[in-house]
């Protein structure tokens, strides 16, 4: 009975949802209870297709990034996240990062690609990988600020291409458009049942630390 009752559970979250931003926002936030939120958008102006929707018009990352809701609202309600993609069905889709929420670890397209090519020689397993034009974002366990600081302290060096996201921190997920490209999945969230699986933040920092210091000719792998 529960098993029926969960699949019409899921039908009826996707009845009606049209727009298929819309209904990744409702698999992330309902079935794998991750929160989200709108992202501020595009807009056209000037002859530059992509301009970000917010009032900078030096914005670094547009139409990817928060604004109105802020970062804060982000949720895993239903009705809340229906009402929003039904009055912006193209508004980018935020995955709030951190707290019960899975964090992150990104780093420049190009040396991500390579990355994910010395995992898989490796055999390091990955959970999903989100990848825009400019950087991909490896998704990882929550993780404290505490955790992240220790794992590396233990470290000799880091790439100072890496950026970590972790509590108050968001990443784009697919199928957002924002100022750089598509976003889309380079690696699909794999799962039998309930939230996809994903890796420590610990087995991601030590492989790509290891990728970046192990090119035979002394440099680094994750050059870009």
């Amino acid at each position: 009975m529960r098993e029926i009752l969960g699949r019409r559970r899921k039908f009826s979250l996707r009845r009606g949802a049209r727009s298929p931003l819309l209904r990744a926002a409702l698999t992330c936030a309902t079935e794998w209870q991750w929160p989200v939120v709108p992202g501020v958008g595009l807009r056209s102006g000037g002859g530059r297709p992509r301009v970000c929707g917010c009032p900078d018009p030096e914005c670094a990352v547009p139409g990817g990034h928060p604004f109105d809701p802020v970062l804060l609202a982000a949720t895993t309600d239903e009705r809340m996240v229906r009402w929003w993609w039904s009055n912006r069905p193209s508004a980018p889709l935020l995955l709030a990062t951190g707290g019960r929420a899975p964090c992150a670890v990104s780093l420049p397209a190009v040396a991500g690609a390579r990355a994910l090519a010395v995992f898989d020689r490796a055999g390091v397993r990955l959970g999903p990988v989100v990848a825009t034009p400019t950087r991909w974002s490896l998704l990882v366990e929550p993780y404290s600020l505490e955790d992240l600081g220790e794992l590396l302290n233990q470290q000799d060096w880091v790439p100072s291409s890496l950026r970590f996201h972790g509590e108050g921190g968001y990443v784009v997920l697919p199928p957002s458009q924002t100022g750089p490209g598509r976003v889309r999945w380079e690696r699909p969230p794999l799962r039998r049942s309930g939230q996809p699986w994903l890796p420590q933040v610990a087995t991601v920092v030590n492989a790509l630390v290891e990728a970046s210091t192990s090119a035979p000719d002394g440099g680094s792998r994750l050059a870009y």
